[in-house]
């Protein structure tokens, strides 16, 4: 007979709907509201700063956010105080923030904590004017209360949340000595729920329990992390993100030094989530789920992903109409960028299939954080091109881990580069010509950095 040892992290069955309500100050000096203006011509860009809680770039201390119009966002004689005069977003640990696409609306899921799991919705009216609005909606029953979530790219209707937990599956061949168990595989319990973002109201959720194949599943590899949903451009199916470890099947311990497998990606129906497949990349190797940022988007027809722990340095890698990995389209950092190791910390293109990317890569310098230096390429999908962005004074405790946004607004990308601990600056790069703007002034604070704009 089998048995299963279960480990599931404890999910919260249900978080009461609540109300939140923050200081718009982050340090009580007197100071009022603070608004900014923007023309009709304008998009609200909001930029986000996390504290740090207790150590340099942790991020832990919570997350504070301040809009400006795009013009005041290219102006380098502006100055903005995000952790002085921002507004408080609520979150136990670094908010996962996103905005519809025309920088009106900012939406938030609390991550971990007492309250976690809960989605809020906020008008954004300049400076640190942000107006929630309705009540919380919890999916902490659904997907846990440290859940990863993003926002499709379906003209701001969906957002899409996930959990993963896993068990051990053995042959206990009939007797009660353990050190007869013969492993079988690991198993992946996943969990989806989707959004209604305008009504927020949930949609659908599903559970699957999944596994790789049986060759790799015998020799110990399964799905240890999924994120970043992505809707492909149909609009019937979903590719979700994942992380693949891998277990000693002798001890049932995580190994090390291992062969990393082809990169995979799950793709389930939509918007039904069911029928649950793995598809695997031969070009790359490695995670796609990303971190804190969004790591895969739809363009002209296809999603493009990035990867991450990939042997050979990231790529950029391509699911076709067909759903599968299109293994002619071949795009490594490494070759493009002239290095070794790149590492894809965060990304977005433009309509225009020309992107914003942060790396890092060997022999990049550790800094205060403890991460290595981080830089800005830009991209560009269709002639597989990355040029590192020049314009921007990169220092060793410049460094974009935790980075979670770009605001697109036509075909300009607005990027954040600060050290940890310092001052930056806004930077606006038009992707058609490759021309750089130093934008607005980042007053920074001691420990805490700058996770993007939005």
């Amino acid at each position: 007979m089998k048995k299963q040892i279960i480990r599931l992290r404890s999910l919260v069955m249900a978080l009461a709907a609540f109300t939140f309500t923050v200081a718009c100050s982050d340090d009580d000096s007197g100071a009022g509201v603070v608004t900014e203006t923007k023309a009709d011509s304008d998009r609200w860009i909001t930029v986000a700063g996390a504290k740090m809680g207790t150590n340099p770039g942790d991020g832990n201390g919570g997350t504070l956010v301040y809009a400006v119009s795009s013009e005041e966002a290219k102006n380098p004689d502006k100055e903005i105080d995000v952790f002085n005069y921002g507004y408080v977003v609520p979150s136990n640990r670094t908010a996962r923030l996103q905005a519809s696409q025309d920088g009106n609306t900012l939406f938030n899921i609390t991550y971990a904590g007492d309250t976690g799991g809960s989605f809020f919705k906020y008008a954004v009216n300049g400076g640190q004017n942000y107006n929630q609005i309705g009540l919380p909606v919890t999916v902490a029953q659904y997907v846990g209360t440290a859940p990863r979530w993003i926002k499709l790219f379906d003209e701001d209707q969906t957002g899409a949340a996930v959990y993963v937990s896993t068990n051990d599956v053995v042959d206990d061949k009939g007797t009660d000595d353990v050190t007869d168990d013969e492993y079988i595989k690991t198993e992946s319990k996943i969990a989806i729920v989707t959004l209604d973002l305008e009504n927020q109201s949930i949609n659908e959720f599903k559970e699957h329990t999944i596994a790789l194949d049986d060759a790799d599943a015998s020799k110990g590899y399964y799905i240890s992390r999924i994120d970043m949903p992505t809707l492909n451009a149909t609009g019937d199916k979903l590719y979700i993100g994942a992380q693949v470890r891998k277990k000693n099947p002798e001890t049932l311990e995580s190994d090390s030094g291992y062969e990393i497998l082809g990169s995979k990606t799950i793709v389930l129906d939509y918007p039904s989530l069911d029928n649950p497949t793995i598809v695997t990349s031969t070009v790359g190797h490695g995670n796609t789920n990303g971190y804190r940022s969004i790591n895969s988007f739809e363009y002209n027809g296809a999603v493009y992903q990035a990867n991450q722990s990939d042997p050979n340095g990231s790529h950029i890698l391509k699911i076709g109409a067909d759903n599968q990995y299109d293994d002619a389209y071949e795009f490594s950092l490494d070759d493009a960028l002239g290095v070794t190791g790149a590492y894809v910390l965060a990304w977005r293109p433009a309509a225009n299939g020309k992107a914003v990317l942060a790396y890092r890569h060997d022999g990049s310098t550790e800094g205060a954080a403890g991460r290595g230096e981080s830089f800005f390429a830009l991209v560009d999908l269709n002639a597989k091109t990355a040029t590192k962005i020049t314009e921007v004074p990169y220092e060793v405790d410049m460094e974009m881990f935790q980075y979670q946004h770009y605001a697109v607004y036509g075909d300009e990308i607005y990027f954040t580069a600060a050290p940890v601990g310092k001052d930056g600056n806004i930077y606006v790069i038009d992707t058609e010509t490759g021309n750089v703007t130093k934008g607005a002034k980042l007053i920074n604070t001691t420990g805490s950095h700058f996770i993007g704009t939005w």
